[in-house]
């Protein structure tokens, strides 16, 4: 289950109005909590939004507040006036692309080979971004040889 502010807005908000119009969605302020525990509670996990930074993590609950005090005492976003749509829209729309972006970076991928000499197959399990890290890295020890004079460059 996607555990992201995903639909709520899009019947309610004009420009959106063409995706909805098989699915009207009233937003009750109920609705909105039991979404918000559940992103709560996969940042607590320590798993599912592993890669997240500090940053992100309090740009999110920040964000969620701000949802849930325009959302207090409204019964349907219908109710709200056209600038607290967009403001929740946007809202809906910064904590996505946070949330997506670190599940993402927090999928693990497993990758089973043989250490350069070794018959011997490994299996070694990263997450993305441990691996985009790694990589990183490396590209960066490679540049500081090759400008050192160290490098296959200047054979």
């Amino acid at each position: 289950m996607k555990k992201t502010l995903i639909a709520f807005l899009l019947a309610a908000t004009p420009m959106f109005a063409f995706a909805a119009q098989e699915a009207q969605l009233a937003l009750a302020e109920g609705d909105f909590a039991a979404q918000r525990a559940e992103i709560e509670e996969d940042l607590a996990d320590g798993k599912t939004y592993a890669e997240i930074s500090a940053s992100d993590r309090a740009k999110v609950r920040e964000t969620l507040e701000r949802i849930s005090s325009r959302l207090e005492g409204v019964d349907s976003i219908d109710t709200l006036g056209e600038p607290a749509k967009v403001e929740i829209f946007n809202d809906q729309e910064l904590i996505n692309t946070i949330l997506t972006q670190a599940k993402a970076d927090s999928r693990l991928v497993c990758d089973n080979s043989r250490a350069t000499g070794s018959h011997r197959r490994t299996t070694k399990c990263q997450t993305v971004a441990e691996r985009r890290r790694r990589m990183e890295a490396d590209q960066d020890h490679l540049q500081r040889n090759v400008m050192n004079g160290i490098g296959p460059a200047n054979n």
